[in-house]
């Protein structure tokens, strides 16, 4: 709210503030004021401070969290998480914390010379801007933030690679999370000692990438008002982009609120479901998806058991992925019908919006800042939540335990 923030030197609003600084650290990238325009270069620096700590914040606030789940068990337990996990045991704190710090920051760098690099070659920024540029977009795209200096997003560089799919890796590597990139460091060339939480966020992100690719493409190819005047290594790009930016990134090539209603609901999609566990990406995480989908498989196949990749799921994490889907989907339901009812606003433009917010995206249709003090307020929460939720409750699931001495008759209602 300091005056210096500020382009005009006018002080901002509590709630701009606010709703931009919970964008910044919740790395969501909603916005109600143009980040360029709006913001001085002090106002810009602050958002990226923001950025960076809300992204490593929450990376090893999950790392600690996973930790303190392992510690709660038994020595029985931690000798199977370990042998899952093909660990010789439990590394201690500082060398977590360190190796999310070295990991972020050397991804960060390579991103940020290359598109240094670019933006003062061949796009004749001062070295400096060019500099600012590269290292804000830099901590902003693997940070899944999507925050961006430019008024129009990426859109002036759709049809440029070196600037997209540079970012796009970063955005990939930072929703993987970290323990699938440590294990990745360590293993890389013997697939067979990875982990089945390896295995789910991997596959599950190559399959969602493929599928939102073929699907911005599809719906969007002829749209003169996005795909449609770029040529067709440009149509795929663009659309390999945005698919990227549904792991929870936020930037856009192409004009989001121009696209088809029936692309906005299968990005709603995607971004409900976001990226891996303990990384920067939001949504209720791949693994989540993942487990709900063999337990469907399980059931149509009539197996007792429900086996992933060649081991057998616990039970309790059945109960644990089905309770974060109802209570997630629940929230974005409810704030919706709200939004909906304060703002007058369409159900397509405000479910785009909420899910966008929940998930923590920064997709946006364009209603942001046309929603009422109210709405924006409900944005803030669903961006903080959507942020801490999934985490906190999935490892508060874990560490309740709750064993009882009897058990209830058994019976059952009729399904269906």
């Amino acid at each position: 709210m300091l005056p210096e923030a500020t382009a005009d030197g006018v002080s901002a609003g509590f709630l701009t503030a606010l709703f931009t600084a919970t964008s910044a650290v919740c790395v969501t990238g909603l916005i109600v004021e143009d980040t360029p325009v709006y913001w001085s270069g002090f106002g810009q620096a602050v958002i990226l401070v923001l950025i960076q700590l809300g992204g490593l914040g929450v990376m090893t606030f999950a790392s600690v969290i996973g930790l303190a789940v392992l510690r709660k068990f038994s020595l029985r337990r931690k000798l199977v998480a370990a042998a899952e996990s093909k660990s010789a045991g439990l590394e201690d704190m500082r060398s977590v914390v360190t190796g999310i710090v070295k990991i972020s920051l050397s991804i960060e760098a390579v991103l940020a010379l290359i598109l240094t690099l670019r933006f003062w070659l061949t796009y004749e920024e001062t070295f400096g801007d060019a500099l600012w540029l590269g290292v804000f977009h830099s901590v902003s795209a693997f940070n899944n933030a999507g925050f961006a200096l430019f008024s129009d997003s990426m859109m002036r560089f759709v049809s440029d690679p070196i600037v997209c799919l540079p970012m796009a890796a970063a955005i990939i590597l930072g929703g993987l999370g970290f323990p699938v990139i440590v294990q990745l460091r360590k293993h890389i060339r013997t697939p067979r000692l990875w982990s089945m939480h390896t295995r789910l966020v991997l596959v599950g992100t190559a399959l969602l990438l493929f599928l939102g690719t073929a699907l911005v493409t599809a719906l969007e190819w002829s749209n003169p008002r996005t795909l449609g005047p770029l040529s067709w290594p440009d149509k795929v790009l663009a659309a390999f982009f945005q698919s990227v930016q549904t792991r929870t990134a936020g930037f856009n090539s192409v004009d989001i609120g121009e696209m088809e209603a029936t692309t906005w609901l299968g990005m709603d999609l995607l971004m409900f479901i976001g990226g891996g566990p303990a990384g920067t990406a939001g949504g209720i995480k791949i693994t989540t998806i993942g487990v709900l989908l063999f337990i469907i498989i399980a059931e149509l196949r009539g197996e007792a058991a429900v086996n992933v990749f060649g081991k057998r799921l616990s039970r309790a994490v059945h109960r644990q992925a089905i309770t974060v889907v109802m209570l997630a989907m629940a929230l974005i339901a409810g704030c919706t019908g709200t939004l909906m009812v304060i703002s007058g606003l369409p159900l397509d433009a405000v479910l785009f919006e909420t899910f966008s917010a929940f998930a923590t995206v920064g997709l946006s249709t364009g209603i942001t800042a046309e929603l009422p003090a109210a709405g924006q307020i409900i944005l803030v929460l669903l961006m903080f939540i959507g942020r801490i939720g999934p985490i906190t409750f999935a490892s508060v699931l874990a560490l309740r335990e709750r064993r009882l001495h009897y058990e209830l008759p058994k019976e059952r209602p009729i399904i269906g």
